[in-house]
């Protein structure tokens, strides 16, 4: 899956098999038959070949289903496949992946939101590629600066609040007639 920003896209990528090419297997005769009905007859290794093609055509579909669930809301495009012609003439995905806004949030509250969604997308599948990774740390990365943000502005909240605080005293103390000291 390939988790894709808006402007830079990084994606959550499955990555494509490092499977033989769609002849493999296929001895010096049992490639290009000749005959009508030699089309459809494989051999063994053929057979095993389209075997394994259709179990990594479950397996990368499903990653991606995974991305795409639980990114409902960020995704900015739907699976895109790339494939593998096996030797019966079928296509079948090998890899894949799947477009996510990266982009942050208006306020640190919502980029923290954001990024923990984007985390939880890349890592939602079984078994998360090595991109799916880098996209969950970025996020997680871009969660902890939010955080930063997030409690900066709580202590200059903090700290506006006892200024007020300071200086109401004080002016009712002068107000009074009594004079107060204050010392940080």
């Amino acid at each position: 899956m390939s988790v894709s920003a808006v402007g830079a896209s990084p994606a959550f990528a499955y990555s494509t098999m490092s499977a033989r090419p769609a002849n493999a297997g296929r001895g010096a005769t049992g490639g290009a038959a000749s005959g009508a009905g030699a089309a459809t007859e494989l051999s063994t290794a053929d057979l095993r070949l389209v075997s394994e093609l259709k179990a990594r055509d479950r397996v990368v579909r499903a990653h991606e289903m995974a991305h795409m669930a639980a990114g409902a809301g960020l995704v900015t495009r739907g699976a895109s496949f790339s494939y593998q012609t096996g030797p019966d003439g079928q296509r079948y995905a090998v890899g894949g992946e799947v477009g996510i806004d990266t982009s942050p949030g208006g306020t640190p509250e919502e980029t923290l939101l954001k990024a923990e969604r984007i985390r939880a997308a890349a890592l939602a599948p079984a078994e998360p590629s090595g991109q799916d990774r880098q996209v969950a740390a970025t996020a997680a990365q871009m969660a902890s600066q939010a955080r930063m943000e997030i409690s900066r502005a709580s202590m200059e909240s903090a700290a506006g609040r006892v200024q007020k605080t300071y200086a109401s005293l004080a002016g009712e103390s002068t107000a009074a007639g009594r004079q107060l000291d204050a010392y940080a």
